[in-house]
């Protein structure tokens, strides 16, 4: 398992080590997106200080919000990271990466390919949901995405 070092996702990471039994390894390059000036302020105030730069932003342009870094710069240092983890399994083993919502978008659409445009169409992650990736004949694909919750056993009459 690997986790960003920031205070929620390794809490949450340690939680799961706790009921798995698998280490956590920390990495920085999985933390959040760095907002800059943004960075604490409320949605309504984002808009009201810097309402030009966030339309941009919303409309796919890339910006560096509040001076910040942008998506792509987000997936260059996240998605390596991932891909070196992932590498190291052994054959149909599973990594169990817990990040931040945009840390974790930015790197789905870059482990699947899409332009970084289109990344927003991923849509975000949710506090504690998780989304399942596999690895296929053309690449990585996405199985699953904002899961909250575990489905109920299907049990056969047989049991």
């Amino acid at each position: 398992m690997i986790a960003s070092d920031l205070k929620r996702a390794s809490a949450t990471a340690g939680e799961l080590s706790a009921l798995t039994g698998l280490d956590v390894t920390h990495d920085a390059a999985l933390r959040e997106t760095y907002a800059g000036a943004w960075q604490g302020l409320t949605h309504d105030e984002i808009i009201r200080r810097f309402g030009e730069q966030y339309a941009a932003w919303k409309r796919g342009e890339p910006v560096r919000r509040g001076g910040g870094e942008l998506e792509t710069e987000v997936a260059d240092r996240a998605a390596p990271v991932v891909l070196a983890h992932a590498d190291k399994l052994a054959d149909n083993g599973t990594l169990v990466v817990v990040s931040h919502g945009g840390t974790i978008r930015t790197t789905i659409g870059r482990l699947l390919g899409l332009e970084s445009y289109h990344w927003e169409g991923l849509g975000g992650l949710s506090n504690c949901c998780w989304s399942v990736l596999g690895e296929g004949a053309r690449g990585w694909r996405l199985l699953e995405h904002n899961a909250g919750t575990l489905p109920e056993p299907v049990l056969g009459d047989d049991d």
